[in-house]
Formats: C-alpha cells, structure tokens, sequence
C-alpha cells in the first residue's frame, strides 16, 4: 500500500516554512551531512533566487539581485525534520577574476561528489538560453556522480506559448539519454509550473 499524495495546500505550507540557517565558503563550512537536502544550480543571470523565493512563497528568502553572481557562497535553508533547500553559487557569468570563477567550481563539484545527504539537484536556465556551456558542465556532473536533476526553464512568460514549447523539446531531446532527469516550463512571476516542481522536490525529500 502505497501513502497517499499530500494535499497542494500542504505541500506549499512545507516549502513556505523554509527558513536561512547558514552560508559555507566550502565543503568544510557546511551543516552535518546529515538528513536530506536538495540543491540549486545555474548560472548567474537564470533566476535562480527567483524560482527559490517563489517555490517558497518567500520574497525575501534568496538574495536576488539586478547584478548577476551576487551568490557566492553556498547558503542553506531548513524545512523540517533535517531537510534543506540549498542555493549553490551561481557560475558562468559573475564578473569576477579568472581564478575565483575556478575556486568556486572547484567547491561546488566536491559539493556534488561528496556530501552525501544530497537527494538530487535543480539546475535552473532561461528558457531563452538554455543549455550553455555550463549548464552542459553541470549536467556532465550529475550524470558522473549519479544525481537525480530536474531542470527548470525559467522565465517561460518572456515567451509567447509555441516558442517556449519548442525550447522544452529541445531540452528534453538533448538530455533524452541523461539518467534520472526532468525537464519542465517554470516562471516565478506568473506562478507557471510552480505545484509541479514543489512536488519534484517534495518527493525527493522524502
């Protein structure tokens, strides 16, 4: 017998009690590996901070910004029960030097490789610029270390309805033989998607 599916409503007061707990620099800065966490990640301009604060109902919760790689330190918030929501850096795009760009990578692959309380990763792209360079690097990553990803194509509502379908079947061909990945149309201003990608992670995290 199987437990039944949480109502809409309550899955959205489960996201809604997000709260910050901490930032880490690296690996070694971050919470007991412990219990269950799910992380985002894309590049600096993508949305990512927007699609947090939306899926949360939080306004306020990951720092956005009109300058893009404001993020840049790895920021925790708790939901319940020792499970977490988790905004890695944004890459790509920071304009910041060469080598900070590479100290950064370097901390979010040994996140991906190491801590082992991750129960899979929400990569985030424009849907008007999907599939970058980076994002290729981070779909490499989780194919390498076996983690689940779902993708959202953010900020669907700059598109009109035909061409952000036809940006979603490219992205679901491109990533066609990727293990254990999703793909999805998702705005954080119009709410599109929304109930969908909560229950991606709500089953994630349980």
């Amino acid at each position: 017998m199987t437990d039944a599916v949480p109502p809409v409503s309550d899955i959205q007061k489960y996201f809604a009690s997000a709260s910050f707990t901490q930032s880490a620099a690296k690996l070694a800065q971050c919470p007991l590996d412990e219990g269950l966490e799910t992380a985002f990640a894309g590049r600096s301009n993508a949305g990512k901070s927007s699609a947090i604060n939306r899926l949360t109902g939080q306004k306020k919760l990951a720092r956005t910004s009109k300058t893009p790689g404001r993020t840049q330190l790895i920021n925790f918030f708790m939901l319940k029960d020792q499970q977490r929501l988790v905004d890695l850096p944004g890459y790509g795009y920071a304009k910041v030097a060469i080598s900070k760009k590479l100290e950064w990578q370097k901390h979010l692959e040994q996140y991906l490789e190491k801590r082992t309380s991750l129960t899979g990763l929400v990569l985030v792209m424009d849907v008007r610029h999907p599939l970058q360079p980076y994002d290729t690097i981070m779909l490499d990553w989780v194919k390498q270390y076996d983690l689940r990803c779902h993708i959202l194509l953010t900020k669907a509502d700059k598109l009109k309805r035909g061409a952000a379908k036809q940006a979603l079947m490219t992205v679901e061909k491109a990533v066609n033989r990727q293990p254990n990945t999703s793909v999805q149309l998702f705005s954080a201003t119009k709410g599109d998607g929304v109930d969908a990608a909560r229950q991606v992670l709500f089953d994630w995290l349980h």
